[in-house]
């Protein structure tokens, strides 16, 4: 088949014969039809023999989701499973015995012979690649069942162990097969050569399962939940064999697209495949087709089938899950309904007057794809013209167009630049109509006009687009688009070219600050050569500190220069000089943001793991003997943790900034951290108070970056000296422990993976020229100025050893000289858990950090009933506690304007 390029766009009527080379020879006109079918068919791109479905892969997730609540259904509902299990086997129990003998012996058979005959069918009809798909699935839960049966047998808890078992009937010393290693397997092999998908074989493969769990219940070898296990591992095996390997391609190829053509009445003689500008979002939208006829104009045709339309199905799930007030069209949908929906919007949207293409056809192409006809339009789409040729007349049409659609309340849902088409007259004719919607609410047709804003806005600029639909929409009708001005609402490919825009900014940036950082840093470093051998006198440290500062304006005033603003701004600006009491406050439109999901999972899991660990520990002894003198210990030590937080941070601000105002933002950041994660709260709190307190914003951000650079430093060299000493104090001799040195071991493979990986090396180099950007000169300052160095490394080494021993009083508090754990020990231990709980994404790291805790501490030797309590006591005096007085501290600098 022609590609898109190999054809003018613009041809309209019949091709004549020097386009057709073969039409000489042919005697007549199916003759010409069928040459013309096989070169179609011949040169088409090849399509892939297998695909991935989605819907396998949904399957399995569903299938091992069942899995899981059987066993948890079976591990806490022991009452009710026993039961269960009662009742059936009484009623069974009153079946005639030659029932229960046929129904054996007939499932017996079956179940080996109905997968055979299936098998020869296939074979007979050249289909063995589902027969191989059949086999692999079987041997993989084959072994799924040996493994699921040695679990229950040796790790189960016995409550599963009960549902899944009961004596044998032939040994009652004995215990049942928890899973049937022969059902299972021919479950997986006939679910994965798709007998399910054909009317008699699937009956036949029900009678064989009911008759066969019949047989196994009624003689006492199974019980009720070991059948549907079974039956969920088969199954779930098979869609995970799958989705793994791939189903066997059915889209339709140009020959079918040719013989539905001829359906509908057209007589088509050539037919080219248009690729889509953006796979990964316009990929659902089907496969797009020029045709040419005989007798006629040419025609677009779009065919759509069942793999395409599964395509992006799990980014639409999430849109309709995270996006409040509106949502994408329906993940699943059928074909008929994909179908009318698209040809509902097309006549709807030329009865409103709108430029649209013509659907004149409609029509299946076999049950797993339809097509849609439409008159061929032509032209190029507003991605393809160049920058000259969008005019202001062609800005104006387009917002015409889509006022046309809003009159009749259509929204497009998609005004991109591949959407919009100017034809050879210079007319806007808006595609892709078919994720649109009618009767649409405010909030959808707002969301159409800061889409289109943001389209044009990125080929002619904020200024004229915006004007250009003032001059249709009006004032109004713009400033209310202000609130869905936001990336969320925004199309996905609109929203990853903002990103790299957003990246070129911030490169251009990096590029300035280094430039101007190169060009103060030969006279610096001149300077500070000729100041190391003497002591510099009073004069001296007056003109180091000059040439400091002129540095520090050279690298503010290029960070001003190369500042840029960002698109959506620019458009708000330009609309605020219309209106400038328009809404600017961006509209709520998420439910759920990833990070929030990620947080509640967990939160789950930590919750999950620390109630597992206090279901076995008696509170009311425990507390009534814990030492009321090492709690108090430990809150002193909470408490002085945000006076050293203070120094750690004022000692890498060579600015004069009061030192109690600075503790009460470090205790206004126990508030903050409990909003978000521990790594991003502190560092946004610490800079925004820095820039109140009057440093520069480029400075405040270098000085919350140096400490932190220097206390990931401190943390590490910390972390590998306990860890030293813990490993050495139970041993005479000073060798290191395994777990220092697998860490270097780890450390040194990951450096070399780094290095040699170009994508990796260019992404840390790229990290750590923004780091010496604005960083290392902010270090410089402080290491000329001793005292600023010592307060803040003595405030990191200080905070670091506050919440060691607020740890340790934690443990002593609980505990007593039988269950001591060294210091170093315990230094460790938080250590590794600070370093995750930093990593989680969780707000304040909870669930990760009290899991590492716990477990630190029972590693190092601390019984559990010691170590969990202890745990909950420090995160309780590090983290619950100065909740109260952190929102205190956070609204009082609030007031002050301090934050």
């Amino acid at each position: 088949m022609k590609q898109q390029g190999a054809h003018p766009e613009d041809t309209e009527g019949t091709p004549d014969a020097s386009s057709r080379p073969d039409t000489a020879e042919e005697p007549d006109g199916a003759h010409r039809d069928v040459a013309h079918i096989d070169e179609v068919e011949g040169d088409e791109p090849l399509l892939p023999a297998r695909v991935h479905r989605p819907s396998d892969l949904m399957r399995l997730v569903g299938g091992v989701l069942a899995v899981v609540v059987l066993l948890a259904i079976a591990a806490f509902a022991h009452g009710t499973t026993s039961g269960l299990e009662q009742d059936i086997n009484k009623g069974t129990g009153q079946a005639p015995d030659l029932l229960i003998k046929i129904a054996g012996l007939a499932s017996s058979i079956a179940i080996l012979l109905v997968p055979v005959a299936f098998a020869i069918e296939r074979l007979i009809k050249r289909d063995g690649l589902r027969i191989a798909d059949g086999v692999l699935a079987a041997v993989l839960a084959h072994g799924v069942t040996l493994a699921t049966d040695l679990w229950v047998a040796r790790a189960a808890p016995d409550s599963i162990q009960d549902a899944l078992t009961q004596p044998s009937p032939g040994d009652i010393h004995a215990l049942t097969d928890p899973v049937h290693g022969y059902l299972a397997p021919v479950i997986a092999y006939m679910t994965a050569v798709g007998m399910s998908r054909r009317p008699r074989w699937r009956a036949v493969l029900w009678v064989v399962l009911l008759l066969d769990a019949f047989s196994m219940l009624v003689t006492g070898y199974t019980t009720p939940f070991s059948i549907i296990l079974t039956v969920l591992i088969g199954w779930t095996v098979a869609y995970g064999t799958l989705y793994a390997v791939g189903s066997p391609n059915v889209q339709p190829t140009g020959r079918t697209l040719m013989a539905g053509l001829r359906t509908v009445g057209f007589r088509p003689v050539t037919a080219s495949r248009e690729e889509a500008a953006d796979a990964a979002e316009s990929g659902d939208r089907g496969r797009r087709y020029f045709v040419t006829l005989e007798d006629g104009p040419p025609l677009d045709v779009t065919v759509v089938d069942r793999e395409q339309q599964a395509q992006g199905f799990f980014y639409r799930a999430w849109r309709n899950l995270a996006l409040r007030g509106f949502a994408t069209r329906r993940s699943l949908q059928s074909l008929r309904q994909a179908l009318e929906q698209e040809a509902l919007l097309a006549y709807a949207a030329i009865a409103a007057g709108a430029n649209a293409p013509k659907l004149i056809a409609t029509s299946e192409l076999g049950p797993d794809a339809v097509m849609l006809v439409y008159e061929h339009t032509g032209g190029h789409t507003l991605d393809s013209l160049a920058d000259e040729e969008i005019t202001d007349d062609l800005l104006r049409d387009t917002w015409h167009q889509v006022k046309a659609l809003q009159s009749r309340r259509i929204a497009h849902r998609r005004l991109v630049g591949d959407a919009i088409l100017v034809d050879r007259s210079g007319t806007v004719i808006l595609t892709d109509l078919r994720g649109g919607e009618i009767a649409a609410g405010d909030l959808l047709l707002r969301m159409d006009v800061s889409q289109l804003l943001v389209t044009l806005g990125l080929r002619v600029g904020a200024e004229r687009a915006v004007a250009s639909a003032l001059s249709v929409l009006g004032p109004d009708a713009v400033a209310d688009c202000l609130p869905m001005l936001q990336p969320i609402a925004l199309s996905r490919s609109t929203r990853a070219t903002l990103r790299r825009l957003a990246r070129e900014r911030a490169e251009r940036e990096r590029e300035a600050v280094l430039e101007a950082s190169r060009h103060s840093r030969p006279a610096r470093a001149h300077d500070a050569d000729d100041s190391r051998p003497a002591v510099l006198d009073k004069a001296g440290k007056k003109a180091v500190r000059a040439e400091q500062r002129a540095e520090k304006r050279a690298i503010d005033e290029a960070i001003e220069e190369a500042r840029e603003e960002d698109l959506l701004s620019q458009i708000r600006h330009e609309v605020l000089r219309i209106r400038p009491q328009a809404p600017v406050e961006p509209a709520r439109l998420e439910r759920v943001r990833p990070r929030t999901l990620i947080s509640l999972i967990a939160g789950a899991i930590g919750a999950y793991f620390l109630l597992t660990q206090l279901t076995h520990i008696e509170f009311g002894p425990l507390i009534s003997n814990a030492e009321w003198g090492w709690v108090a210990a430990a809150m002193l030590f909470s408490a002085l943790s945000y006076v050293a937080a203070a120094m750690a941070l004022l000692g890498f601000v060579p600015e004069r900034v009061p030192f109690l105002r600075t503790v009460a933002a470090q205790v206004a950041g126990s508030f903050v951290k409990i909003v978000a994660p521990a790594a991003v709260g502190g560092v946004a709190l610490n800079t925004r108070f820095l820039q109140r307190a009057g440093v520069r914003p480029g400075l405040a951000v270098a000085s919350v970056g140096a400490s932190q650079l220097f206390g990931l430093g401190c943390h590490i060299l910390m972390l590998l000296a306990f860890g030293y000493l813990t490993g050495t104090e139970k041993t005479p001799s000073l060798s290191p422990s395994r777990t220092v040195i697998g860490g270097l071991l780890t450390v040194a493979v990951l450096v070399l993976v780094v290095t040699s990986v170009p994508f990796l090396r260019k992404f840390v180099v790229t990290r750590v020229r923004s780091l010496f950007a604005g960083v290392v000169p902010r270090m410089l300052d402080v290491l000329q100025r001793p005292q600023k160095l010592i307060t803040g490394i003595g405030g990191m080494l200080l905070l670091t050893a506050c919440f060691v021993m607020c740890l340790d009083a934690s443990v002593r508090a609980f505990g007593d000289e039988s269950t001591s754990v060294s210091i170093a020990s315990v230094a460790v231990v938080f250590l590794a858990g600070n370093a995750l709980g930093s990593a989680a994404p969780t707000p304040g790291g909870v669930g990760a950090v009290e899991a590492t805790l716990t477990v630190g501490l029972i590693a190092v030797g601390l019984p559990s009933e010691v170590a969990a309590p202890a745990v909950l006591l420090f995160r309780l005096l590090t983290l619950w506690l100065p909740v109260l007085p952190g929102w205190l501290a956070f609204n009082h600098l609030t007031r002050k304007a301090a934050l």
